[in-house]
């Protein structure tokens, strides 16, 4: 069964992103829990049969975002990742990201759920959002990770999409130090402006600079259009938007184009 430490030693991973409908209590109506539980493991299954090394369950759906979300979040996520680890988990690693920003959420579905790792997307720091400002929790992720979840690994987006840095935090290259060497960070994720727009190159290659011993995921944007020019310039990528039936959230995952990115990454 693969880890998040076997993540860590492959060369270069790609972690799907398994976009779910509005969970039960969300601002918005979705589909219910059995009928987004059945689409969860049904995507998991073709990223495996796809290729990948890596799969983040997250509660897209449930926008506009509390930084902070409900406990039924919490629980609902949990039942997520046990579904797809119990489908797949022979096969990818399985991640938790409680949206908008609430790692102790995600840290203690992972707990439940025996998922390896969470992504956090402000753990230092501060960031001005549509949901208003997000501030990082560093300690209190680490202190509670320590209790709950000691083997869970951190994923960890420096000046996240959807978002402007706020006061001193500007410069990416120092952002990118303090979330790996102050917050504690184990992979450092750097993305584009938004869901599926490309990460810069430049950026990339800032913080591979500023932090040489950090593995650097890109967040957003890759596919086949930019493999060329981002995959030498990282050592995974979480890939969402590109791995849809026509780039389409709403549309379920394929195994195409599944297979192309992933041999488009190397």
């Amino acid at each position: 069964m693969p880890t998040f430490a076997s993540l860590l030693a492959h060369p270069k991973p790609l972690i799907g992103v398994l976009h779910l409908p509005p969970l039960p209590g969300a601002p918005r109506s979705g589909p219910g829990l059995q009928s987004i539980l059945e689409g969860a493991v049904r995507d998991a299954r073709v990223l495996a049969l796809g290729g990948a090394q890596a799969v983040i369950v997250e509660n897209l759906g449930d926008a506009p975002f509390a930084e902070l979300v409900e406990p039924h979040v919490t629980a609902m996520l949990a039942v997520v990742a046990q579904h797809v680890l119990a489908a797949v988990g022979q096969e990818l690693v399985v991640g938790v990201n409680a949206l908008r920003n609430d790692g102790l959420a995600a840290l203690g579905a992972a707990a439940g759920s025996g998922a390896g790792f969470v992504r956090i997307n402000v753990l230092t720091g501060a960031m001005v959002t549509d949901q208003g400002v997000i501030q990082g929790r560093a300690r209190e992720t680490l202190l509670y990770r320590n209790r709950v979840a000691p083997n869970v690994g951190i994923v960890a987006d420096v000046m996240v999409k959807h978002a402007s840095p706020l006061g001193m935090g500007t410069d990416l290259a120092q952002s990118a130090k303090d979330c790996f060497g102050r917050g504690g960070a184990d992979v450092l994720v750097v993305s584009g402006s938004g869901t599926g727009a490309a990460t810069s190159p430049a950026d990339l290659d800032a913080v591979r600079r500023a932090v040489p011993g950090a593995p650097v995921w890109i967040g957003s944007g890759f596919g086949l259009a930019t493999a060329e020019l981002l995959a030498p310039r990282c050592t995974g990528a979480i890939v969402g938007t590109a791995l849809h039936q026509d780039g389409d959230l709403d549309a379920p995952l394929d195994l195409g184009r599944v297979q192309a990115v992933r041999a488009a990454l190397g």
